[in-house]
């Protein structure tokens, strides 16, 4: 007897796709009394061979084979809860339900195939009757079955032995209205007509009758199984199985949704075989074997993956404690230690007398602070040192902790403030903890514009807290606790008032420029150990440097020295001194660069206007030197020097210096013509602008406009006024103009002439290259000047010094080409305070 394949599991943890089970009978089949637990007895193993495979147009004998291959494997109590039957019933049911396939519209192997599943006895059967019937009433209405009351019957049986009793007037109704739509020569049968029908049907407790078979099976189909067909969807559980020539394939029908394996699928053929596989009795046993080595893999699994995870971790981690600010968010003390290294005294500061008398109070209130309040007197809390930069601001304030031997703490304005929001703050308050720590002390704060500018209703909230807690804190000062604060700034209009008010910066030290006197003391104090040349008069050298810083003059000294080292020199001269003046001033030579013979033509007739308006204008600045040799981004430059230090400038002098920004251009247009012009004189023109601007605006010297003072924002201008004031500064510049042609026109002759023997300043200029004043006046004059060989021997002695011993003379002059530039000048700050330095017009 040939029974359906069953896979039995075997020590593996998983069940192989295909393979020849041996199904294993019982000699014994429990009935309905017998005890579910009991121990059943087993027959030998007997092999099935030649399994069919299902017909691939079968497609609900494929799925009935894969539902029950996963129904096997995934059971559950309730199913087995339920009795199954023995094999040969499951055989002789198999071969109905092969039948009914093939013939779906034979309506007695329909419902002879129904009896055989309501006599099963299953829950699955019962469920596999409802579920043809009712495929069949949805897909083939025409079917002769619907008509049958015998069937209807059974079908009303399972619903009733399923607990469907709700369903029964649904399912009446249906029928009916089929009926009368495909089978309007028959009479639907009433309820009660069907119940002697109902009666003859198996009922509940037939159904749990044990092993019985169903009443309208054959004997010879219950016993002789060899002929049975062979279920279909055992045959497709068998992936390598064989299909049975002899075996015709059942034809696809619509009431074949489910089959008999979807019923016994479930176990009853598991049971059959083990009896009740997975119950308390017989589990099943599964045995899971790894290969050796396996945990080798699953390591470096782990391992990779918890590095991958860390890595991004620590990434995310970084980015949200960079962003948050708390690893900056510990204290920074030491940032506000106090300042070592040389300790300044007042005697290292020059040219600031009257500045350091006022500090003197200081010193003497950081010495003893008790002594002052004994007599009812408080110093200032803060001391505010204004002037421009490198006059020894920050000098003064380290002198003044010199003197006293106290800590000398030092911040710059722009330490404070950072991206986030709150740090300003918090480092006032260190800041001032620590010079409390350390009292007596002196706080110094640079560049204080950055932090106490100006407040306005358009800042936000937290750029006025720094300057809110700076306030703050010095208000917290107490009498007699012995911190001093200090600051430095370029802009005082820019301060806030709320902080050079009285009690808080309520003293404020001017340290302007060094006079002449100032600067003899500064060049002495550099030069004290500078080897110097006893031609070297220290107060020659400090007329001829006004406007001069206490930091230009110690810049002025080192690049002497350095240059004087270059040439190997045993000591530094005036010419060295001189060399670094001009430097500063003009701008460093840039001797190797290449210019033509027509640019430096050009640009010799540029400069040579500058300087013949600077002879002869009156009220000008006397003129220092003018070059045609490239300095700096300048082709060219006049310097002006004052006779002394200038206080005060008169409407002659800024006349003069707007005739003297023209005379370049002025003097371009009169030799080669007003289509020639060269962009050149932009700095020129920049510097007038900016003076006669000054002047209207500033110094009432236009009548039209008055003695007003108009700011550089024209806040409050009307749009008439502006255009008044323009046309005022632009009158200025157009007078200026027609005087410097005028004069140039007049003076023609000394700046172009065609003679070969007589020098001309165009042609000197291109020649020496570099005139000072007296060689410019003897040029002027026709008397003659430096002999162009000497000149030659005296560089090619200083390059011999520095570079090449072996040079030629040759060599010397090529040094001097190099790449050609045009002239593009430099800007000149202009600022409202007179100018006491050097003036330079630069093309």
């Amino acid at each position: 007897m040939n029974l359906p394949l069953v896979y039995a599991l075997r020590g593996s943890h998983h069940a192989p796709p295909s393979i020849l089970a041996h199904v294993r009978t019982f000699s014994s089949f429990p009935t309905r009394l017998a005890s579910r637990n009991a121990i059943l007895t087993r027959a030998p193993f007997r092999p099935i061979v030649n399994i069919p495979s299902p017909s691939l147009s079968n497609t609900g004998s494929s799925l009935c084979a894969r539902r029950t291959l996963f129904n096997w494997l995934s059971r559950n109590k309730e199913d087995l809860a339920h009795p199954h039957p023995s094999p040969s019933v499951v055989a002789s049911i198999s071969a109905l339900e092969a039948e009914a396939n093939q013939k779906p519209h034979d309506v007695e192997k329909q419902v002879a195939l129904f009896e055989a599943l309501t006599g099963s006895q299953t829950k699955q059967g019962l469920e596999i009757v409802k579920e043809r019937w009712e495929r069949m009433c949805k897909t083939d209405p025409k079917s002769p079955l619907l008509a049958n009351d015998r069937a209807y019957a059974l079908y009303l049986t399972s619903l009733k032995e399923l607990g469907l009793d709700a369903e029964f007037a649904t399912a009446s109704s249906d029928r009916e209205r089929l009926l009368q739509e495909h089978h309007p020569e028959v009479v639907s049968s009433s309820p009660e007509a069907l119940d002697p029908i109902l009666d003859s049907t198996p009922s509940s407790s037939s159904l749990q009758a044990g092993t019985s078979a169903p009443a309208s099976a054959s004997p010879q189909i219950l016993s002789d199984t060899k002929a049975a067909q062979p279920n279909p969807l055992f045959a497709a559980a068998t992936a390598s199985g064989v299909q049975n020539p002899a075996q015709p394939s059942a034809a696809a029908s619509p009431s074949s949704g489910l089959s008999l394996g979807s019923v016994f699928g479930k176990g009853g053929s598991a049971k059959s075989v083990g009896g009740a596989l997975g119950g308390p009795g017989n589990p099943i046993s599964v045995v899971v074997s790894e290969p050796k080595a396996s945990w080798v893999p699953r390591i470096i699994r782990f391992t990779i993956s918890t590095a991958v995870l860390g890595f991004f971790f620590l990434v995310l981690l970084s980015i949200l404690l960079e962003n948050s600010g708390l690893l900056k968010a510990g204290p920074r003390q030491a940032e506000f230690q106090p300042q070592q290294g040389k300790t300044y005294k007042f005697s290292d500061v020059h040219g600031v007398d009257e500045a350091k008398e006022e500090l003197y109070d200081v010193v003497e209130f950081l010495k003893d602070p008790t002594a002052f309040a004994s007599l009812g007197g408080r110093l200032p809390k803060g001391v505010l040192l204004t002037g421009q930069p490198g006059t020894g601001k920050t000098m003064l304030a380290r002198a003044v902790a010199g003197e006293a031997g106290v800590p000398f703490l030092f911040a710059s304005g722009s330490e404070f403030d950072e991206m986030f929001v709150g740090v300003g703050a918090k480092r006032v308050r260190e800041l001032f903890a620590a010079a409390r720590k350390k009292a007596p002390s002196i706080i110094f704060i640079d560049e204080l514009d950055a932090i106490g500018s100006k407040r306005n209703a358009r800042d936000s909230a937290y750029m006025k807290q720094t300057l809110n807690q700076l306030l703050v804190e010095m208000d917290g000062f107490e009498q007699g606790e012995g911190v001093v604060v200090i600051a430095a700034t370029n802009f005082l209009e820019a301060l806030d008032p709320a902080l050079i008010r009285p009690g808080r910066f309520d003293r404020v030290v001017a340290v302007p420029l060094p006079d002449v006197r100032g600067r003899v003391q500064i060049l002495k104090h550099h030069m004290k150990d500078v080897v110097t040349s006893p031609e070297v008069d220290l107060t020659i050298l400090a007329r001829g440097t006004p406007g001069f810083s206490g930091a230009d003059l110690q810049n002025m000294v080192n690049q002497a020295a350095i240059q004087a080292s270059k040439e190997h020199a045993k000591a530094v001269t005036l010419k060295h001194l001189e060399w670094a003046k001009d430097r500063i001033i003009m701008g460093a030579e840039r001797k190797s660069s290449y210019i033509n013979d027509h640019t430096k033509k050009l640009t010799a007739y540029h400069e040579g206007g500058h300087a013949l308006v600077a002879l002869y204008t009156e009220g000008a600045m006397p003129l220092h030197k003018v070059t045609c040799v490239p300095r700096g981004h300048a082709l060219g430059v006049t310097s002006q020097l004052p006779e002394d230090d200038r206080y005060s400038v008169s409407l002659k002098e800024y006349l003069a210096e707007i005739d003297v920004c023209f005379g370049g251009r002025v003097a371009e247009e009169l030799i080669f013509g007003s289509e020639n012009v060269t962009s050149g004189a932009s700095s020129d023109l920049r510097h007038a602008t900016s003076t006669a601007s000054r002047m209207v605006k500033n110094f009432g010297y236009s009548q039209k406009v008055g003695p007003v003072y108009y700011s550089d924002a024209q806040e409050g201008i009307s749009p008439h006024k502006r255009e008044e004031i323009e046309n005022e500064i632009r009158s200025l510049l157009q007078a200026g103009e027609a005087r410097v042609a005028k004069l140039l026109k007049s003076k023609e002759d000394e700046l172009h002439r065609v003679s070969v023997t007589d020098p001309i300043l165009a042609s000197a200029l291109i020649e020496y290259e570099t005139l000072d004043l007296e060689e410019v006046k003897k040029v002027v004059r026709g008397e003659k000047i430096r002999d162009i060989k000497e000149v030659i021997q005296e560089d090619l002695e200083r390059i011999d010094k520095t570079e090449n011993p072996n040079s030629s003379v040759s060599g010397i002059m090529a040094s001097v080409a190099g790449p050609g530039h045009d002239r593009i000048p430099t800007p000149t700050t202009s600022t409202s305070a007179p100018n006491t330095r050097a003036q330079s017009s630069e093309s």
